[in-house]
C-alpha cells in the first residue's frame, strides 16, 4: 500500500530536522512512501529545511513541498490531503517524534481491516533540563493538561472519539472531506466528529506510538493553553457536539472563583471560596506528589507545580471566556467558504485516487 506521510510546519526549524530524520529512518519500503510537507508561511529556515529534504535522495516514491498563507493548521492540512495520492494518509505534526516502525505498524493495522488507526501520544522534552522536565510534568498530569485517552499508550486495542497522528484510508476523506478552516485549534475535534457521524471508528493500537515535544517555555505553554481555551469557546457556536464537558472544566473553575469571591465581597461569606480553595489545594497536592512518584524524580523544581497548575487552569479558562464573548461577532463573520473548502478537498481526494497493483512487501 502506498502511504502519504504528511506534516505541516510554521516556524519549526528547531524540531523539523529531527522529524524528517525520523521520516528517513522508517522501515516501511521508501518506494511506497510519498512525503508531503506544508510550510505555513514560516519566517525562519523551515522552508529551506523542507527543500533540502526534498532534494536529497532518500528513495521515497515522491517528496512534495507546498506553501500556505498564514498559519492556520486546518488550511495547511487541507493542502496536504488534497495533494496526497496514497492509499493511506498519515498526519504527523512537525513538533513530534516517531519511531522507525511507525508507518509500518499503521499500515499493518489498516490491512487488518481498520479504517483509521493511531496510538498513544505522550509528551517528551526536546532539550531536557530541570525546568523543561517540570513543564513536561505539568503537561502530562491529568490535573495540568487533559484526560484525553489518545495522550497515553493503550493497553489493548480500543476505539476512541479522537486520534492524534492518525492514519486514514483515503476513502475516509473522500467521504467526509477536509478540515473546517474556520477553526484554529479544534479542527481535529470537528473533523473526527464528522468521521464518527459517517460511521467510521478510530482504533487506538497499543503497538503504535508517537511523541509530542512539550513547550520549552512557560510563556509558550500559557499561550498554547489560552489558545486552546479560546477556540473551545468559539467552537461551541459551530459544532458543540464535537466537544466534551472536560473541555469546559477550566472555564467552570474560573467562574467558580469569580462567583465565590463576589459572594465573599457582597455578602461577607468567605466559606464558599474557602471550600473551593480547600478542594482545589487537595487535588493540587495529590497531583504534585504524583509527579514526583510517576517521574521517579527528585527534581526540586517540581515544587513549583502547585503554582503552575492554577496559572494554567485560569489561563485556559480566560481563553474560553474570551472565546464565548467573541462568539456572536465571530459567527456573523463566517461566509461559508470553509464548507466550500471541505467539499473541494473531498473532490480532490476522489480525483487523486490511483488504482494500482500492490507489491507484496514484508512489514517489519
Amino acid at each position: 500500500m502506498r502511504v502519504s506521510l504528511c506534516t505541516i510546519a510554521h516556524n519549526e526549524e528547531k524540531a523539523l530536522n529531527g522529524l524528517l530524520r525520523d521520516f528517513r529512518d522508517q522501515n516501511y519500503p521508501h518506494r511506497n512512501i510519498e512525503v508531503i510537507m506544508i510550510d505555513s508561511n514560516s519566517t525562519d529556515h523551515t522552508h529551506e529545511i523542507m527543500d533540502d529534504f526534498k532534494n536529497t535522495d532518500n528513495g521515497f516514491y515522491d517528496v512534495k513541498v507546498y506553501n500556505t498563507k498564514g498559519s492556520n493548521q486546518a488550511a495547511a492540512w487541507n493542502v496536504a490531503i488534497e495533494h496526497a495520492t496514497g492509499d493511506i494518509i498519515i498526519r504527523v505534526d512537525a513538533h513530534s517524534k516517531i519511531p522507525r516502525q511507525f508507518v509500518s505498524r499503521n499500515v499493518f493495522n489498516i490491512q487488518e481491516g481498520e479504517n483509521i488507526v493511531g496510538g498513544g501520544r505522550p509528551n517528551i522534552c526536546m532539550n531536557p533540563n530541570p525546568w523543561t522536565e517540570t513543564l513536561l510534568a505539568a503537561e502530562e498530569s491529568l490535573f495540568g493538561s487533559s484526560v484525553a485517552d489518545y495522550r497515553r499508550p493503550a493497553a489493548q486495542k480500543e476505539y476512541q472519539d479522537s486520534m492524534f497522528h492518525a492514519a486514514y484510508r483515503r476513502e475516509v476523506f473522500a467521504e467526509v472531506g477536509g478540515f473546517n478552516e474556520d477553526l484554529g485549534r479544534t479542527e481535529d475535534n470537528e473533523l473526527h466528529y464528522r468521521i464518527r457521524q459517517a460511521g467510521y471508528k478510530m482504533c487506538c493500537c497499543p503497538e503504535i506510538i508517537s511523541f509530542q515535544h512539550t513547550r520549552s517555555t512557560f510563556k509558550r505553554m500559557l499561550s498554547q493553553k489560552y489558545g486552546n481555551g479560546y477556540w473551545i469557546g468559539l467552537t461551541l457556536g459551530v459544532c458543540p457536539k464535537c466537544l466534551s464537558y472536560f473541555h469546559f472544566i477550566p472555564f467552570v473553575f474560573l467562574l467558580t472563583i469569580i462567583g465565590t469571591l463576589l459572594i465573599w465581597a457582597i455578602f461577607g461569606q468567605p466559606v464558599f471560596f474557602a471550600v473551593i480553595m480547600a478542594m482545589y489545594t487537595m487535588f493540587n497536592f495529590v497531583n504534585t506528589v504524583g509527579a514526583f512518584v510517576i517521574k521517579k524524580s527528585a527534581n526540586p523544581l517540581f515544587l513549583l507545580l502547585p503554582f503552575l497548575f492554577p496559572i494554567l487552569h485560569i489561563t485556559y479558562g480566560i481563553g474560553t471566556l474570551v472565546g464565548l464573548i467573541k462568539l456572536p461577532s465571530w459567527k456573523k463573520s463566517l461566509d461559508g467558504s470553509a464548507q466550500k473548502r471541505i467539499e473541494e478537498v473531498k473532490e480532490a481526494v476522489k480525483r487523486n485516487t490511483v488504482i494500482y497493483d500492490d507489491e507484496k512487501e514484508e512489514i517489519l
